[in-house]
């Protein structure tokens, strides 16, 4: 897929996995649409994506608002003028066991990660079909693959977008739309969604912090990188990129070990 003179739009991209795709599409010369809660990460990113030559602009959304969501593809057109990507990559994270996580904090999350893809690829799917190749790219995780204790609420939403992802995509080729789905696995990338993931109840406030420790140890690539390599993805029209070596890792042996994969695992990350 030809990237230059195109239009993408991202979520999220006010920082991390989000800046570093809406970085490596401008390089390509594809014009950015940019989505985020965060208002000033948001305008730095527009600049840095402006700074490589593409049209850029920038919107304030909230993927779990459906009248925000509703609104969003007109404020596009009227700012870009097309559509021909959608990258979902907008999420956030919550600790703790499922007892743990109470009712509305599961449900803050899953509006988030998983029905706001479903919400923006809704809104945005009859501006794709006008284009003449299209493609939606939905960020899961490894956590996507595979499901560690104390992740719940964050697996449940990462396997939901997998498998909307792979029952979207066949449903478009059985009828022949000119609109591909990638779905993404990242694994350990560098960005602040472990620091800023929503405290589960009952977790006192050092347990936590190291909680966050040591997950974020395994957090070491940097997002620049992981943008490149799901783009390089998008370009080679690929339905599904694992992110990482440590990604893949898990992958395979979630693969070769589907019921006992975390007896192998769950000693590796330790």
């Amino acid at each position: 897929m030809k990237l230059e003179g195109r239009t993408a739009v991202i979520t999220g991209a006010a920082s991390g996995i989000g800046r570093g795709t809406a970085l490596a599409l401008a390089k390509r010369g594809c014009n950015v649409a940019l989505a985020d809660l965060n208002e000033q990460g948001l305008e730095e990113t527009a600049g840095l994506a402006a700074a490589l030559g593409v049209k850029t602009s920038s919107h304030r959304l909230d993927v779990a608002s459906r009248e925000q969501v509703a609104a969003f593809p007109d404020k596009v057109l009227a700012a870009q003028g097309r559509t021909d990507l959608l990258f979902n990559n907008a999420g956030v994270a919550i600790g703790g066991t499922f007892e743990q996580v109470a009712e509305e904090d599961f449900d803050w999350l899953m509006e988030i990660n998983f029905h706001g893809v479903v919400r923006m690829t809704r809104a945005f799917l009859p501006l794709l079909r006008a284009s003449d190749q299209a493609r939606i790219v939905n960020v899961s995780s490894i956590f996507g693959i595979i499901a560690p204790p104390g992740q719940t609420a964050y697996c449940a939403s990462k396997f939901a977008v997998r498998a909307f992802s792979e029952s979207l995509r066949r449903e478009l080729e059985a009828e022949g739309a000119k609109i591909g789905v990638t779905v993404v696995h990242p694994g350990g990338v560098n960005t602040s969604i472990a620091k800023s993931a929503r405290p589960p109840r009952g977790v006192n406030d050092l347990d936590l912090e190291a909680q966050k420790e040591r997950f974020q140890k395994f957090l070491t690539m940097p997002p620049e990188q992981a943008g490149e390599i799901i783009v390089c993805g998008v370009e080679k029209e690929r339905p599904r990129v694992i992110v990482g070596n440590d990604a893949r890792f898990m992958a395979i042996v979630e693969r070769l070990a589907p019921i006992s994969y975390w007896k192998i695992l769950g000693r590796a990350l330790q």
